[in-house]
């Protein structure tokens, strides 16, 4: 199993494929390699690149919402979901105010806030789905959601962590972009849900490549059996793979396939 985040990762900055990455996984795929995408993304704004690398044709998978909900491409069924209730999203909400960072989440197909800032408009950007800015972040949302993100100026966005982390011990909490902080169910992560789709395929964890440049992709990389980063890791975290390859501009991912895989 190959395993890919999406944002600087597989995809370019400017949110493509590369010809040279879309060649190299057609052949792993070919070869019998599950090629999985798992992304901080919410599901529909992943389902492009899922297409793209024609992974229902290969029977492949999605782990999305940073490991909440793993669909199945083949069957289009989702086979793990898990949420937030509507309590602990409106208590996120709560110390978010305190905080004086944004606060979003996605209701209903569209991204929910009470305002709009530039670093919103990134989220907005990636995910090509509608905002909609309410008067109140707390009666929008009365059900359960698969995960929320903060939003702010990054040195200060790292403060925020650690205080979420420290107050809320019940949250998995992780930086995807430096100005992203994203919560979901304590338990939720990348690796927690590669661990539930091997064991579903019988693949054995040294059989696992999984590869990432940010923090909510540290799991995943600490826990395959081959952990990668493209060479635009965040600096911090350099140390934490096995091994570094090209950047996401450079074919990072095809360089993985040709010298792991199809060598």
């Amino acid at each position: 199993m190959l395993v890919l985040d999406l944002d600087d990762t597989l995809l370019t900055d400017d949110h493509r494929i590369s010809d040279e990455n879309k060649q190299a996984l057609t052949e792993a795929q070919e070869k019998g390699i599950y090629v999985v995408l798992a992304s901080g993304r919410p599901t529909p704004a992943m389902l492009r690149y899922a297409e793209e690398l024609d992974l229902k044709k290969y029977g492949s998978f999605l782990i999305s919402y940073n490991g909440a909900i793993i669909t199945d491409m083949g069957s289009g069924e989702t086979l793990f979901e898990q949420t937030l209730t509507k309590e602990e999203v409106h208590d996120l909400h709560n110390f978010s105010k305190e905080h004086k960072v944004d606060i979003i989440t996605y209701v209903d197909g569209s991204i929910v806030s009470e305002r709009t800032t530039e670093y919103i408009d990134v989220e907005v950007g990636l995910t090509q789905m509608p905002h909609r800015i309410v008067p109140c972040f707390k009666e929008a949302v009365q059900t359960s959601m698969v995960k929320c993100i903060m939003l702010e100026e990054p040195s200060y966005l790292k403060e925020v962590a650690q205080k979420l982390k420290e107050e809320k011990k019940d949250k998995s909490v992780s930086i995807s972009k430096p100005f992203f902080l994203e919560v979901t169910p304590q338990g939720i992560d990348k690796a927690a849900s590669i661990t539930r789709l091997a064991q579903r395929l019988d693949i054995q964890q040294e059989e696992i490549i999984a590869v990432g440049n940010a923090g909510n992709d540290l799991s995943m990389v600490e826990y395959a059996g081959l952990g990668v980063w493209v060479d635009n890791v965040d600096p911090a975290l350099r140390d934490k793979a096995d091994v570094i390859v090209a950047s996401n501009n450079d074919h990072g991912i095809a360089e993985v396939v040709n010298k792991y895989i199809l060598a």
